[in-house]
């Protein structure tokens, strides 16, 4: 039908469900390495605690019907295995209905995870993968021409990712519109990269230019995506360019990644050369694209009445299931960064003697003379929470205590999300936590200290506690 077309699609598609999979083993990974300590049974906000008072429809999940650390391992260890096997290229050696259900597999085995994580999972890149791996079921194989319908949805999604970021700016803070936003963002971002530095360092006036290229990046090149070719793959090179900039200057997990991907499918057939011409699709194939693009079309409404909205939302789902969401980022950029430094001492009684070690994280600034690194596209999730934290108390509210108390236990899983454990054979008396004001060093600065940062106290954010007090608050 005139509706599957393998003239170019063919990479775009190839391109987009191999980048995919590859961020579905990431995103599996990261499950493995850091749930016990975050939402396993012992964990800092328990699964089934949660879906003891969570219904199944709100929050579709097999966890529901079924949890214990051992089976999300190996729910997620198998979700690794399946992602891999189909970033292989699995997909594509096996019939079309078989390829549909391996798709299928990932996103629903990933649905769960996210519908259970809580705090830990509310970051828009969960939803943009779960809607991005949504579409790539209806995308076929190596077997079957590309549906263009499904094809030009990923530009939607690629289109409200972008334009829906440019917009939230656009009616956020006065820094975006006086093109002064990048004086402070390299450096207040959640978790800086290991260029941030020297990002933060250029000139003010390039910061400006780089202000106002991201703004005709994500509010004008994102309408020629409807365009014909070569023009929407022009644009999405674009995208990919400033997404690639985006990765070099910061951690944002998979989100660039998953928008990368995207626009590749958008802008391959620029390169692509014809294919051999591939047998007509079986019609329940053509009912299901069709059944699909519908249901996408339909539940397209709500987020693109946020687009238009005055009150924009920024990474809102508007069902259970992630089919079709809104996204956005940094609406408001933070001025001044503020760190929690959590110590610890073997001291029963403190006093002004007292001597306190720091626990240091894998990403979030610590140490001063220590260069952050880079993890995207994998999520360290406490290091994430942590950042919020520092703005607000309130974000930290539910989770900061009994991670504190997890620390006074010495427990194994929660010091595996930390750089290393201060108190190796015994654990610590007393846990305390302040709040310093981080700035990146001058370059005078760095040459006459090493360090990268300089940081001063400014209050407490949590008094010190001992184990004694904290009884009865796992």
């Amino acid at each position: 039908m005139a509706w599957f077309s393998d003239s170019g699609y063919w990479l775009g598609r190839l391109v987009f469900q191999r980048t995919l999979a590859v961020l579905y083993v990431v995103a599996f990974l990261a499950a493995v390495r850091q749930f016990r300590a975050l939402i396993g049974a012992r964990g800092i906000l328990p699964v089934p605690a949660y879906v003891a008072v969570v219904p199944f429809r709100a929050a579709p999940s097999v966890f529901h019907w079924h949890y214990s650390d051992r089976f999300f391992a190996l729910w997620s260890w198998s979700g690794v295995l399946l992602a891999a096997a189909v970033a292989a290229g699995a997909a594509d050696a096996v019939p079309l209905w078989a390829s549909m259900l391996l798709w299928a597999a990932l996103w629903a085995m990933y649905l769960s995870i996210v519908n259970v994580g809580q705090t830990w999972y509310g970051f828009g890149w969960e939803s943009l993968l779960l809607e991005a791996g949504s579409l790539a079921v209806f995308l076929g194989n190596a077997a079957t021409a590309p549906p263009v319908t499904v094809m030009w949805l990923l530009r939607w999604v690629l289109f409200r990712v972008e334009f829906g970021a440019g917009l939230i700016k656009m009616r956020g803070d006065t820094c975006w519109r006086d093109l002064t936003c990048l004086y402070y963002h390299h450096e207040t971002q959640p978790m800086p990269g290991p260029l941030s530095w020297f990002f933060h360092r250029l000139p003010k006036p390039l910061h400006r230019v780089e202000v106002a290229a991201n703004h005709v990046a994500q509010l004008a090149v994102p309408v020629l995506l409807f365009t014909p070719q070569p023009i929407a793959g022009w644009a999405a090179v674009v995208m990919v360019v400033t997404q690639l900039w985006l990765v070099l200057s910061g951690n944002f997990a998979w989100l660039n990644w998953v928008t990368i991907a995207l626009a590749l499918s958008a802008a391959a057939p620029l390169w692509a050369q014809p294919a051999a011409p591939l047998p007509a699709p079986p019609v329940w194939f053509e009912v299901l694209v069709l059944l699909a693009t519908a249901g996408v079309l339909a539940l397209s409404y709500r987020p693109a009445r946020n687009l238009l909205a005055r009150q924009q939302l920024m990474n809102t789902s508007y069902e259970s299931l992630h089919l079709v969401n809104s996204y956005g980022a940094f609406g408001s950029i933070t001025r001044v960064r503020r760190e929690i430094v959590v110590e610890g001492t073997a001291d029963a009684v403190t006093g002004p003697d007292t001597t306190w070690l720091a626990y240091e994280f894998h990403g979030k600034p610590g140490a001063v003379r220590r260069l952050p690194r880079q993890f995207a596209p994998y999520h360290l999730r406490l290091d994430w929470l942590m950042w919020f934290a520092a703005l607000s108390p309130a974000y930290a509210q539910a989770w900061f205590v009994p991670f504190v108390a997890r620390l006074l236990e010495n427990d194994r899983d929660t010091l595996r999300l930390l750089r290393g454990n201060p108190f190796p054979d015994l654990p610590p008396a007393r846990i305390r936590a302040r709040v310093f004001r981080y700035r990146f060093t001058t370059w005078r600065e760095l040459r006459d200290t090493g360090a990268w940062w300089h940081r001063t106290e400014e209050r407490e954010f949590l008094p010190p506690l001992a184990r004694s007090a904290l009884r009865g608050r796992r």
